[in-house]
Formats: C-alpha cells, structure tokens, sequence
C-alpha cells in the first residue's frame, strides 16, 4: 500500500505519464527552479530569525545599562545622605 490508498504500481504509472508530457529536461529545470526557491526562502527566514535576534540582544543591553545607571545614581544619593 502507498500513500493514502494509491498503490505503488499507480504512482509509477503517474510519474511516466508526467515524464512523457513534460520531458525529463523540463522535469530538470523545474527541480532546480524549485531548489533554488527553498533555498532562498531558507536564507530569507534566517536572515530575519538573526534579526529579531539581534534587535532582543539589543534590547536587553539598553535595559542592562539603564538599570546600571539608576544603581550607580542610588548608591550617589545614599553616600550623599551618610
């Protein structure tokens, strides 16, 4: 049994319809065509994956040196007080 109820035997006999219809050179190009796409899809959502990764770095970074400032203007104003 093949997938969802088509036997083997019919899946070969779709693929030599398809390659009769199309040629195997058309076949080719449209693999190749269809590569080419997945890997640039593939690169385009790692590129924003990396820039969303970058910007929460950046995030976190500018919160770190708000929260130092606000730690280094209290520990002014306790020794200011003392």
């Amino acid at each position: 049994m093949g997938l969802g109820g088509i036997s083997v035997w019919q899946l070969l006999i779709v693929l030599v319809i398809v390659v009769l219809i199309f040629g195997t050179k058309k076949l080719k190009n449209m693999g190749g065509d269809i590569g080419g796409a997945v890997k640039n899809f593939k690169s385009a959502m790692g590129a924003e994956e990396k820039e969303e990764a970058d910007a929460e770095t950046e995030a976190n970074a500018e919160e770190g040196e708000a929260s130092e400032k606000v730690d280094s203007n209290t520990t002014k104003e306790e020794t200011k007080d003392a």
